[in-house]
């Protein structure tokens, strides 16, 4: 079993990000556009002093992403991939024109994704990032 861990990083409040990650479905092989119905993403406001404590962000809860926008069908490695020299298949740019991701500074937020396979279990990518 592989470990399960929040993807990190910082972002500027009411900015934007690009979320990269390299996503397996349970039998180890690369997850496909093919092999996905549907996705959609939440972003949470952590709490403070608590936390356990998450408050969807207003705009960005349970918002549809179109499959084939998210998951490419094949690894890329460009200049936006630090990780690793194997590279992603998976890339959302947050939309923050009509309302701001991240809307408080010195806030942790965590975005999650729900992946939705055709056959088995729903897919969580997330990320974990700190405002500035």
């Amino acid at each position: 079993m592989a470990n399960a861990a929040d993807i990190r990083g910082t972002v500027f409040r009411k900015g934007s990000a690009v979320l990269l990650a390299r996503v397996v479905g349970a039998d180890g092989n690369l997850l496909a556009p093919l092999d996905l119905a549907s996705a959609e993403y939440t972003i949470h406001a952590l709490g403070q002093g608590d936390p356990g404590a998450e408050t969807p962000v207003s705009g960005h809860a349970a918002v549809a992403v179109p499959v084939a926008s998210l998951i490419a069908p094949t690894l890329k490695n460009d200049a936006l991939w630090e990780v690793d020299t194997t590279g992603y298949n998976f890339r959302h740019e947050l939309d923050v024109s009509a309302t701001p991701a991240f809307p408080e500074a010195a806030r942790h937020y965590r975005i999650v994704f729900e992946l939705h396979p055709y056959q088995g279990q729903v897919i969580l990518v997330r990320f974990r990032v700190y405002a500035i």
